[in-house]
């Protein structure tokens, strides 16, 4: 819980405090619990969560032990953590336990926020746009196939079209699933807005929005495009917001939507008693965001 970073946009450090890790065996009892009642996916939520340290007696708890530790309760079935700040520390051992355990989903959430180094240091980010493409290759080469998505503020202030042009660089060098993109607005209380004009005119900030997104969406319909004649494992959410769309008239065959382990959404035709469930499907055909195909 809460954060140390004091990224100069973001206001968590104020609200709820400095970070704060709770002990394992308590968060090893809550999933405990949630499997007994029949839950089969977790998600491990923090600010920061691959900051995740917990001294106990000689052992220094890190997220990759408690990854582990996770995946050692009966009737868990699949396990995600959100969202992770680009740090070295443990980096590459969460990635060993995300590539060595079958229940750790191959997703990684990793905001960049910026593909320029003068915006990542105006937002004290602590890094380089550099530094941020290495740490997804090297979590490629621990977990070929990893899904990576991304986040970005586009109209800080200071951006110029160059450093919007550097974001748009990186998007196309990182190849996310997808990502995140956010206009800057000021929060009360940060840094930022106390120390920082907000010199981006609306109307620029949309029009990078835009691009910034339009540049993602060609991405990822480039990555959907390797999945048409797959199998995937999905777990089912439930009905789609169209349940009916392409159902027969008569019987328990609505549309349904579930997720893959990389986080890839899929729409297809089956029985409503599959919600909570896995399932295996095989896709037919692709949109940039999401995957169509047919109960196996």
């Amino acid at each position: 819980r809460g954060c140390n970073n004091f990224c100069s946009y973001c206001v968590v450090p104020y609200v709820r405090g400095p970070e704060m890790s709770r002990p394992p065996e308590t968060i090893i009892d809550q999933i405990k619990k949630l499997a007994d009642h029949g839950v089969k996916q977790v998600t491990l939520l923090g600010q920061t969560v691959n900051s995740y340290k917990y001294k106990q007696g000689e052992k220094t708890w890190s997220l990759a032990d408690l990854l582990l530790a996770a995946s050692d309760v009966e009737g868990i079935e699949w396990l995600r953590f959100v969202t992770s700040y680009p740090f070295e520390e443990f980096f590459d051992e969460i990635m060993q336990v995300m590539a060595g355990s079958p229940k750790v989903c191959e997703y990684l959430h990793i905001p960049a926020q910026s593909g320029s180094d003068k915006i990542l240091r105006a937002m004290n980010r602590n890094y380089t746009a550099a530094w941020y493409l290495e740490l997804l290759d090297r979590a490629r080469a621990i977990v070929p196939g990893i899904s990576i998505a991304g986040d970005f503020i586009v109209g800080f202030p200071g951006e110029t079209d160059e450093d919007f042009q550097a974001t748009v660089d990186l998007t196309k060098k990182a190849r996310y699933k997808n990502a995140f993109v956010f206009k800057y607005s000021p929060r009360p209380g940060t840094t930022a807005d106390k120390r920082l004009q907000d010199t981006v005119p609306a109307e620029i900030k949309q029009r990078r929005n835009i691009e910034l997104l339009a540049v993602q969406e060609k991405i990822s319909g480039q990555l959907s495009r390797d999945f048409p004649g797959k199998q995937v494992k999905v777990l089912v959410e439930g009905l789609s917001k169209k349940p009916h769309l392409n159902a027969p008239e008569t019987g328990d065959n609505l549309q349904l939507i579930g997720r893959t382990s990389g986080d890839w959404i899929v729409v297809f035709n089956g029985p409503e008693s599959l919600a909570g469930k896995f399932a295996e499907v095989k896709i037919t055909r692709v949109s940039p965001l999401t995957l169509f195909g047919e109960l196996v």
